[in-house]
């Protein structure tokens, strides 16, 4: 029996070895800025700024080993559309290397790979065990040929649990009229947008060069999305829809400037196989909780759309334009934020004459893989002052999200190039 218990004992010492290592190093500390780098935070939570990059990081991944990859905007001095940056002390983390000669949003870990996106095309990169990328200058080439008119071009993606990712090709109209954004102009029969962008579509993750032909239009009617994610909870793909704009501007018999800045609704869509949002035909009006029938295509801000499309999973102001949609999974925060969902409001330009808004980050509730309750602001002031808010004037916009490993939450700023780190250490 000793013989066999010695035995037991020392076979898996290699194992032993590395457990026992892992036990005796301790996570690393993270240490607040005096300021909580400027954020406003619930009790218990506290931020650091984690880099300031110089760029304009949109979308951001964290790996199983802590390093932050940053999908930019445009490439920066260097020629680099990708930033890879590993943690030093206190939580915050500095550049280690960059790669990638394309700007974009998309950016995304799943099993091992890197997905990345451009406004045209999405990659993968193999990374090694230490979270690094093998083959920074040979991605290989995943979909390419999207549409890229120059309207709500950003590619983001996101990857499901069974070897799809899924990519937002905006629709280059704001609500597909014959002419765009222009007084009066009505909109076009069987909106030809629809052909090649205005939805979500799916493509298989390992297979190379795929186009249109190869993918699936996995949804349709959905104006432009930034910020999506895949929930967990019910294996469920949401979506974040920047609503149209400009009502008042194009039909002044029908709304008024006011009317104009608070509709419609920016929505927030669990979506699936088939589904048809509406764009350009509806708009969601929070004030009525209904779907309305576009003035562009017969409505007059009374007339309620067809019921065939799907409604909203949550309605949240005008124009705030959601960029990033994160689900909490998680077990740094406490409980209440468990599987629900964090969405970062870039921050409105056109809801004049009402003042501006936006420009945070917020919580939405969730309970069986649907919203419950009220959304909450979550973190607030990167704009840097209640008057930058109102004015549209503001220092930092929030844009991407990511989870770390230690449940720690991260967010870009697109605009000075920040990145931020909001913990919690309520005892």
């Amino acid at each position: 029996m000793k013989k066999n218990l010695t035995r037991y004992l020392l076979l898996p010492a290699a194992l032993v070895g590395s457990l026992s290592l892992y036990a005796l190093t301790a996570p690393p500390t993270l240490v607040a800025d005096a300021d909580n780098a400027g954020l406003k935070l619930p009790t218990g939570f506290s931020a650091l700024v984690v880099a300031e990059t110089g760029a304009r990081p949109r979308h951001l991944t964290i790996t199983p080993q802590g390093n932050i990859y940053v999908k930019l905007n445009r490439v920066n001095k260097a020629g680099q559309g990708i930033l890879m940056l590993q943690p030093t002390s206190g939580g915050k983390a500095e550049v280690k290397t960059g790669f990638g000669n394309y700007g974009g949003t998309g950016m995304y870990y799943k099993d091992g790979y890197l997905y990345t996106s451009s406004d045209q095309e999405v990659f993968r990169y193999k990374l090694n065990e230490k979270g690094e990328v093998t083959n920074p200058s040979q991605p290989e080439k995943i979909v390419t040929g999207l549409i890229n008119r120059r309207q709500h071009e950003s590619k983001s993606i996101v990857l499901d649990n069974a070897g799809n990712v899924y990519v937002n090709i905006g629709a280059y109209s704001n609500s597909c009229q014959q002419r765009d954004r222009q007084k009066g102009s009505l909109g076009q029969p069987n909106c030809p947008v629809l052909d090649s962008a205005g939805g979500i579509w799916q493509f298989k993750a390992n297979q190379l060069n795929q186009t249109y032909g190869n993918g699936t239009r996995y949804t349709t009617g959905l104006r432009n999305v930034v910020g999506l994610d895949w929930n967990q909870q019910d294996n469920q793909l949401f979506v974040m829809q920047h609503g149209r704009d400009q009502l008042h501007d194009i039909f002044p018999d029908m709304y008024t400037s006011e009317q104009s800045a608070q509709l419609p609704a920016e929505c927030m869509y669990a979506v699936k196989k088939g589904d048809n949002a509406g764009w350009p035909y509806l708009y969601f009006d929070p004030t009525q909780n209904k779907k309305m029938l576009a003035p562009e295509y017969g409505g007059d801000g009374k007339k309620e759309a067809d019921s065939k499309f799907i409604d909203p999973a949550a309605a949240y102001p005008a124009h705030m334009a959601p960029n990033g949609l994160l689900f909490y999974t998680g077990n740094m925060f406490p409980e209440r934020y468990k599987n629900g969902a964090f969405i970062a409001f870039h921050g409105s330009w056109n809801r004049a004459p009402e003042p501006q808004a936006g420009y945070f980050v917020v919580f939405q509730p969730f309970k069986d893989g649907k919203p419950n309750g009220k959304w909450e602001v979550f973190a607030d002031n990167f704009a840097g002052s209640p008057e930058k808010v109102v004015s549209g004037r503001a220092d930092h916009r929030p844009c991407g999200l990511a989870q770390a490993p230690d449940g720690s939450l991260y967010v870009t700023d697109d605009s000075k190039g920040t990145i931020y780190r909001i913990f919690y250490n309520k005892k």
